[in-house]
């Protein structure tokens, strides 16, 4: 197992001497995949810039003489969505697959929430979910920094901008894909800072790629750096490869390093890449988002809604014909402070100045426009009651909740899928403690209750263990392997109310009554609730004392015997 320092080493100067794998040919040859890879997203990409524009209310402003206003109903639904992503952020608990595993399953429990918060996993988070609702997808990657933890190495958990990723055309998993490129733009003083090498070597960012940024940012002291991973086969293995490169020169590539030439680099060999795609598209690991099934109707909103609104401007304000050569001091006419208009000639009629009468639309076009906004509410899920919202003839607080938790089967739908793309996040994030959690650190571990307590922690208990020999044969090694079990952390303060009004229920029912203590142990069991194992302890302890609950085994309860 190498260190940490020696990972380093290797990530920011890994030599590319004599007998190197990887030079400027294959740079060169990747690049030019990079470029096919990026010819084919094309649409894709453009499909995003354009939901960020309806996303930041801007989609008018390049339209002739800003055909329409825009109107907030699709960004109030987009919002909507996020706060219940933000109301269950996911945390995990680690489950070993055998017995002995069990101490080095509740070690990684305690290990992965450190870990996620150290990489502010909150705005990670925050910042896929709202990926995943504007454009379709939301992507993580999950690295080893061996900058980090003052050069002890630490996993890295960031949310990666998909406009900048880039994988093999007509692919639906991404790790099938056989090459996958991740660009960054980096300022040229600090590359060469870092590598020396790039010297006089360096060039526009745009000259090859053509990339989506922003044209009010100056690119011209910048260079695109790629990450490109790409996967092959040695000794019978599918292992992982990374390349670093700027234009045409190699800053790191593993199979130039004897050390990962064969292992490749990482030992999981997984793309470091998670996809969390909102609605699925068939060939491709990315999908549509709520904006794409939105923006069609909030489109006919605006246009409908400016009309409304310019009608009743024009009914607001009068406005009058007058001849060019009528009577009429027009200047005195307009203003509304003189008590006096002077006119000219001898007589004053309609031929002078005249109103303007204006029609007011019919009240259709109003209900047609909330007949539109009810459509965007329903294609949506953002109805009135799940944004907090009542109904007519709905005044009980149980039928509203009833209502709303009814009406979040969709946003449960999205949250429980980006649960799935956080399992393979802490999968990730396990199998690199496996590989580079080689030097024992020192973690702050909080229990449930808030009390903290410290550990050294490891990859001790993760390593293969010998499975020993049967008539002088080896029977190989055993690689400890778990599941990632994914729950919502509650920070809702609905539901919190709603736990609590449980367990006042509880009290008043006569649950924590030592002598009804059988009985409520027996209801217990056909409860499926929150913390359902705390209240059944807190029963049976108040039942031992009382003296009418068994002990031990006894303490489940037949509700046939009851």
């Amino acid at each position: 197992m190498k260190t940490n320092n020696k990972t380093h080493s290797a990530a920011v100067g890994g030599g590319t001497a004599g007998g190197a794998v990887i030079g400027t040919n294959e740079v060169l040859s990747a690049a030019a995949t990079l470029k096919k890879y990026k010819s084919a997203k094309q649409r894709l990409e453009s499909r995003i810039v354009e939901n960020e524009k309806w996303f930041r209310l801007r989609h008018w402003a390049e339209a002739p003489g800003g055909t329409a206003s825009s109107s907030a109903w699709l960004f109030n639904s987009i919002v909507n969505k996020h706060a219940d992503f933000m109301d269950s952020i996911p945390q995990c608990t680690v489950l070993p697959r055998e017995e002995s595993d069990e101490k080095a399953a509740q070690q990684l429990t305690d290990m992965l929430p450190v870990i996620l918060e150290r990489n502010n996993w909150d705005s990670v988070y925050s910042d896929g979910a709202y990926g995943k609702l504007k454009t379709g997808t939301a992507v993580y990657s999950v690295l080893w920094n061996p900058e980090a933890c003052d050069m002890l190495g630490d996993i890295d958990v960031r949310r990666a901008d998909i406009l900048n990723l880039f994988w093999e055309p007509g692919i639906r998993d991404i790790q099938k894909s056989r090459n996958l490129f991740y660009t960054e733009l980096v300022d040229n003083d600090i590359l060469t800072d870092k590598y020396p090498v790039l010297e006089g070597r360096l060039g526009s960012p745009g000259e090859a790629f053509g990339y989506l940024y922003d044209p009010e940012v100056d690119l011209s002291d910048k260079s695109t750096v790629v990450d490109w991973y790409y996967k092959k086969r040695v000794n019978g293995k599918t292992v992982l490869h990374f390349v670093k490169f700027v234009g045409d020169t190699v800053l790191y590539a593993s199979e130039n390093d004897p050390e990962y030439s064969d292992r490749g680099w990482y030992d999981h060999g997984m793309y470091p890449f998670v996809f969390d795609p909102l609605f699925a598209e068939e060939g491709t690991p990315v999908g549509f988002g709520f904006i794409d099934i939105m923006k069609g109707v909030q489109e006919e909103i605006d246009l409908l809604g400016t009309e409304i609104v310019k009608n009743a401007r024009m009914g607001a304000r009068r406005r009058y014909f007058t001849r060019n050569e009528g009577a009429v001091n027009e200047e005195e006419f307009a203003d509304m402070s003189k008590d006096f208009v002077h006119v000219s000639g001898s007589s004053l009629g309609e031929e002078s100045i005249r109103e303007i009468n204006n029609v007011p639309l019919s009240g259709v076009y109003v209900t047609v426009l909330n007949n539109k906004i009810n459509e965007l509410k329903e294609v949506s899920g953002n109805r009135d009651f799940v944004s907090g919202g009542t109904l007519g003839g709905v005044t009980s607080g149980t039928a509203i909740n009833a209502l709303q938790e009814a009406g979040n089967k969709l946003s449960r739908d999205m949250i429980s899928a980006t649960y799935r793309a956080f399992a393979q996040i802490c999968t990730i994030c396990i199998e690199l403690i496996r590989q580079f959690y080689s030097v024992p650190r020192s973690m702050r571990i909080l229990s449930p209750g808030g009390e903290g307590s410290y550990g050294a922690f490891d990859n001790s208990l993760l390593q293969p263990e010998s499975l020993g020999n049967d008539f002088g044969y080896e029977l190989g090694t055993r690689v400890p392997v778990f599941d990632v079990s994914v729950k919502a952390h509650k920070q809702n303060t609905f539901s919190r109310a709603s736990q609590n009004n449980d367990a006042l229920n509880f009290y008043k029912l006569g649950f924590f009554d030592p002598a009804k203590s059988v009985e409520s142990l027996a209801c217990m069991q056909l409860i499926d609730i929150d913390n359902k194992e705390k209240i059944i302890r807190i029963i049976e302890e108040n039942g031992k004392k009382y003296g009418a609950a068994p002990t031990g085994e006894e303490n489940r309860y037949d509700i046939g015997t009851v």
